[in-house]
Formats: structure tokens, sequence, C-alpha cells
């Protein structure tokens, strides 16, 4: 009884120490910490902080949910690596809002077509402990995104 037990907890603290435990979790904390700490880094209550690199026309029409969004993206890690790249295809992405990540759609409906802005996301608000594909569990995601049209869905009426 007592072997399956000490295995069980080695197993863990194993976890706890790995990329994908405690460890990854502590140094996305840190990360988002000292982002916040840069001219021109909001951070909004949900921890996702972003900086404005460019204004669109102040009467755009902001993205609702329903609605699909036309933007061109960047996706990185916290260390540069690239993940996704719209700009990297040469093709903008049509995509439902609904489908997007809870950062995305906490950021996507205050930009209105030709903002661009910096998104730095906590794992939270990302993919999580799970991670998706490429991105490691518990990892902070930069996203460069530039809102270049929204669709409005069924019904929507139209207004800034």
């Amino acid at each position: 009884m007592l072997a399956p037990l000490l295995a069980l907890a080695a197993a863990l603290a194993l976890v706890a120490c790995s990329p994908q435990g405690g460890e990854a979790a502590s140094e996305a904390k840190i990360y988002m910490e000292e982002n916040a700490e840069r001219a021109g880094v909001e951070t909004l209550p949900s921890g996702v902080q972003y900086e404005v690199v460019r204004s669109g026309p102040a009467d755009g029409l902001k993205p609702s949910p329903g609605d699909e969004v036309k933007v061109h993206y960047e996706g990185k890690l916290a260390d540069g690596e690239v993940f996704d790249s719209s700009y990297e295809r040469g093709v903008p992405a049509a995509m439902p809002l609904a489908g997007l990540i809870p950062a995305w759609l906490e950021v996507l409906p205050m930009m209105r077509p030709g903002d661009e802005w910096i998104i730095t996301v906590p794992p939270e608000m990302g993919y999580g402990e799970s991670g998706q594909g490429p991105i490691p569990p518990n990892s902070v995601l930069i996203f460069r995104i530039e809102l270049i049209d929204v669709l409005p869905g069924p019904g929507r009426v139209q207004r800034g």
C-alpha cells in the first residue's frame, strides 16, 4: 500500500516542477507582472494586457457576439516563437467571434476596424493548463491583432 502512495507522490512532485505544472504557471505570472510595468500597457480586470499600436476611425463598427471578424494576426509564445500567423500565410483570417479564446472575446469588442493592438494573454485567458497543439500548458500568449473588418451576424443593426 505504501509503494503506490509513494509513486503517486513522486509523480505529483514531478508534474508540479515540470513546464506543464507549477513552474510554468509561476513563470507566466512573473512575465505578466513585468509586462504590466511597460509604458503603454493597459491591464484589464481579467489580467489580459493590451497596447494600442494604431487606431482606426473612431466611428468604426465594434464586434459583438454573433459577428465574424476579419483580422491579420500573429501569435507567439513569451520566448518569441511564432506558433500561428496570418501574415506568414499572406491572407487575413475571417472567424466567428464566438469560437475564439477568452482573451480575444474580451479584447476584440473594444477594437474598431483599422485598430492594431498587441495583447498579452495570461494562461487562464488562453489555453490554460491543457495547452493546444504547439502551445505548451500554462503559456503566456502574445498576439499582434489588426482588425480589418467586422462582418455583422444575422439580425445585427450596424451601428458604431
